[in-house]
C-alpha cells in the first residue's frame, strides 16, 4: 500500500484527511486509503492528483458515471427553481416522476423515498398492511420470507433478518415476522410459505454476498409459487436494477415480473439519494394519508434527476452497453478461471457486474483491493477473498481492458 509523506515530514494530504476522518467519524466503514477529490465518467482523482479507474461505481449508484452531464444539468436547472416542498404540498415534478417510473416498471403506482434501506422498510410495511387489509391475515401474524446471505440495508428491522454476523450482532432485540430460507432452494421456500405469509422478499442477484446469481428457473419458480399462494413477490433491485445486468431489471432475464420493485442507488444517478417502491394500485392503494411518509421523499430535486435517469434508460443504450461490455468482462474473467491451479477460483455475475473469488493463498479480498489501488484501480472486497467488479456503464472498452490488465498483474505470482 503506497503512502506518501511530504519532504518536511508532515502528513501528506491523503494521510492528513484520513487521520482527521478517523479522529472525528464513527468507524462504521473501513475504506481503502484513497481520498477522492474530483471525478468524471469512470475516473476519479485523489487529493494528490493521482487518477483511479472506478470499478465499483458506488455499488451501482453511479451506473451513468461520475458527473454525467445530462444529470448534472438536470440537477442545476432544478436547483435554480425549487429543491424541497415536503409532501405537505404538491410540486410540478412529482406527477411526471411517478408516471414515468411506473411506466418504466410496467406498474401503476410509486411510493418515493430516499435511501435503499428506506425503500426496503417501505416494502416491508406495505406487504404487512396489504396482508392485513387485503389477504386477511390475522393482526400481528404477518410473515415475510427472505433469503439467507441477503443484504437489504442496515436498519434494525432489516438486520433482524440478516445472516451476516457483522451486520446483525449487538443490534437486538430483533424484529420478528421473518423466516430465512437458503437462496436458490425452491423446496425450502415452498415449505416456508404458509397462510400467514404476505411476501417473499429477495434480490434477483445477491450483490453483497458476492454477486450470486440464482440457479436457472429459480426466479420463475418463486413467481409461480407466490402467485399460487397469494403472496407478494418483492424484488429488491436496488443494486441489480436500472441497467446493471444488461436489462432494465435483473428479473427480466427470466421473464419474471414481480408484484413490487424496490429501487434506489442508480435512480438518483449518483447525484442525489432517490429510492422508490413501485407496484400495482391494488398493493400501494392500501395506504391512507398519514400512514407512511418521508420529509425528503419525492422532493423536486430528486424527481428532476430521477426523471432524467428514466429518460436515459428508456433509450436502451445503457442496457446494451452493459450487455456487450458484460459479455467481454465475463469472457476475460473466465480465462482467469480456466487454469485450475491459478489464483482465481470462480467468477459469477451478469452484465457489468462480477464477483471474483480469489484463492486465499494469493491474499484476502482487502489485500487484492489495496494492490489494485496502488495500480490505479478501485474495487471493493466482500466476504474474505472475494472482490466485486461493477464499473460505471459508461466505461470504455479500452479502460475496462486496462483495469483487467491491472487485475492480471496483481494476480501474477
Amino acid at each position: 500500500m503506497t503512502s506518501a509523506t511530504s519532504p518536511a515530514g508532515q502528513p501528506s494530504p491523503t494521510e492528513g484527511a484520513i487521520r482527521s476522518a478517523e479522529a472525528h467519524s464513527a468507524h462504521n466503514y473501513h475504506p481503502l486509503p484513497v481520498v477522492v477529490a474530483t471525478a468524471e465518467g469512470a475516473w476519479m482523482t485523489d487529493v494528490e492528483g493521482r487518477r483511479y479507474l472506478d470499478m465499483l461505481a458506488g455499488y451501482s449508484a453511479l451506473n451513468f458515471g461520475h458527473g454525467n452531464r445530462r444529470l448534472i444539468d438536470a440537477a442545476k436547472a432544478q436547483l435554480e427553481r425549487v429543491t424541497l416542498t415536503s409532501r405537505a404540498f404538491h410540486h410540478d415534478r412529482f406527477a411526471d416522476f411517478c408516471t414515468e417510473l411506473a411506466e418504466l416498471c410496467g406498474m401503476e403506482m410509486v411510493l418515493p423515498m430516499n435511501t435503499g434501506a428506506e425503500a426496503v422498510e417501505t416494502a416491508v410495511k406495505t406487504a404487512r398492511k396489504w396482508g392485513y387489509r387485503v389477504k386477511g391475515v390475522p393482526d400481528g401474524a404477518a410473515k415475510i420470507v427472505v433469503a439467507a446471505d441477503n443484504f437489504h440495508g442496515r436498519t434494525t428491522t432489516i438486520v433482524s433478518f440478516s445472516t451476516d454476523a457483522e451486520a446483525r450482532a449487538d443490534f437486538g432485540p430483533y424484529t420478528p415476522g421473518f423466516e430465512i430460507v437458503p437462496y436458490g432452494d425452491v423446496d425450502a421456500l415452498r415449505a416456508a410459505v404458509d397462510d400467514n405469509t404476505v411476501a417473499v422478499l429477495m434480490e434477483p442477484i445477491q450483490g453483497e454476498a458476492g454477486v450470486l446469481v440464482p440457479p436457472p428457473g429459480y426466479l420463475g419458480a418463486v413467481r409461480e409459487l407466490t402467485r399460487e399462494r397469494n403472496v407478494l413477490f418483492i424484488a429488491d433491485e436496488i443494486q441489480s436494477g436500472l441497467g446493471r445486468t444488461g436489462r432494465t431489471f435483473a428479473c427480466e432475464h427470466e421473464d419474471v415480473v414481480p408484484d413490487m420493485y424496490v429501487l434506489g442507488k442508480a435512480l438518483g444517478g449518483g447525484v442525489v439519494p432517490v429510492s422508490a417502491v413501485v407496484s400495482s394500485s391494488a398493493v400501494l392503494g392500501v395506504y391512507r394519508p398519514g400512514e407512511h411518509g418521508s420529509t425528503f421523499g419525492g422532493n423536486p430535486l430528486a424527481c428532476a434527476v430521477a426523471l432524467e435517469v428514466i429518460a436515459m434508460l428508456k433509450t436502451g443504450e445503457y442496457q446494451q452497453r452493459a450487455t456487450e461490455l458484460g459479455e467481454h468482462l465475463h469472457h476475460e474473467l473466465g480465462l482467469l478461471v480456466a487454469d485450475d491451479s491459478g489464483p482465481v477460483r470462480a467468477v459469477r455475475g451478469r452484465g457489468l457486474w462480477a464477483g471474483v473469488d480469489i484463492d486465499p493463498a494469493y491474499g484476502t479480498g482487502r489485500e487484492i483491493s489495496e494492490k489494485l489501488m496502488d495500480r490505479g484501480v478501485l474495487v471493493k472486497d466482500t466476504h474474505g477473498s472475494t472482490i466485486r467488479i461493477a464499473p460505471p456503464l459508461v466505461i470504455s472498452k479500452e479502460d475496462l481492458d486496462w483495469g483487467l490488465d491491472q487485475l492480471r498483474a496483481v494476480l501474477t505470482p
